[in-house]
């Protein structure tokens, strides 16, 4: 449903396809990066290892990918680009030494992090000084109406499997406390929504032909989590979710600009 990248993609038109969407996402992440070649970077919740594969190839940084999923880690194995290693391991406690790193990006883990100060604050601590700090994030929407909490964000919770949503103002407050600066926020909602409404069609479209789709979305583990399609879209027209792009930044220690690692 997801494809490889497993994160929303980002239209700028309604033109593109949706593995075009999905990258353009990822380069935008890129930019406000604002990787240079030969940077050490880290993918806080890599996934498949896509997005990590990708900057490897295209901006020419090393990168180190976390993630919790056995499968996930095993699949990056089997697809092996160089400059990519990615590790099945708890970000919380991912074992990184301080100011190691030049660049650090989490598009869509954050939501599934149980301790979100320490998230932050993990960033903050393997970054090196100027190093930057991108988060790709499901939001909820500040002061959200009570009916919005409980039949759209909080089943949303449930349904995703994520511990809580924060708004921007949480994040922001997080992303200070832990010793960032601020650069910049996007709400990019409107550009992201039709992720949901192409799910959901891929959904019932394999739920009629494949039967071992049918079978897991179906299966007591899973069918809770398809009902999160049609909450999500609702929750985007409503406001009740943002989607948002945070851009940090880990203070100089002197003014200059950074430097490629070597």
């Amino acid at each position: 449903m997801w494809g490889e990248h497993v994160h929303h993609g980002l239209w700028a038109t309604s033109r593109e396809t949706p593995a075009e969407a999905v990258e353009a996402l990822v380069d935008t992440v890129g930019d406000r990066l604002q990787l240079m070649p030969g940077e050490a970077c880290i993918d806080i919740g890599c996934g498949y290892g896509s997005t990590a594969r990708q900057f490897a190839l295209t901006r020419r940084v090393r990168v180190t990918g976390f993630t919790l999923s056995a499968e996930q880690a095993h699949y990056a194995a089997a697809h092996p680009v160089p400059d990519v290693d990615i590790h099945l391991r708890d970000w919380l406690v991912n074992g990184l030494a301080d100011a190691s790193v030049d660049a650090a990006w989490a598009i869509e883990s954050s939501e599934h992090m149980v301790d979100k100060p320490k998230f932050f604050a993990e960033a903050h601590r393997v970054l090196s000084p100027g190093g930057r700090f991108v988060v790709c994030a499901w939001l909820a929407e500040t002061d959200a109406s009570g009916w919005k909490v409980r039949h759209l964000l909080e089943p949303i919770c449930r349904e995703g499997r994520l511990p809580s949503m924060g708004t921007r103002e949480e994040y922001e407050a997080m992303a200070l406390a832990a010793g960032f600066e601020i650069v910049g926020y996007e709400d990019v909602s409107r550009r992201v929504t039709r992720t949901w409404t192409i799910c959901a069609r891929r959904l019932m479209q394999a739920l009629l032909v494949d039967h071992e789709i049918r079978r897991l979305a179906l299966g007591s583990r899973n069918r809770i989590s398809v009902l999160i399609f049609p909450r999500l879209i609702l929750a985007y027209r409503t406001g009740a979710m943002r989607y948002g792009i945070l851009t940090l930044s880990k203070a100089r220690e002197n003014g200059t600009p950074r430097e490629p690692r070597r």
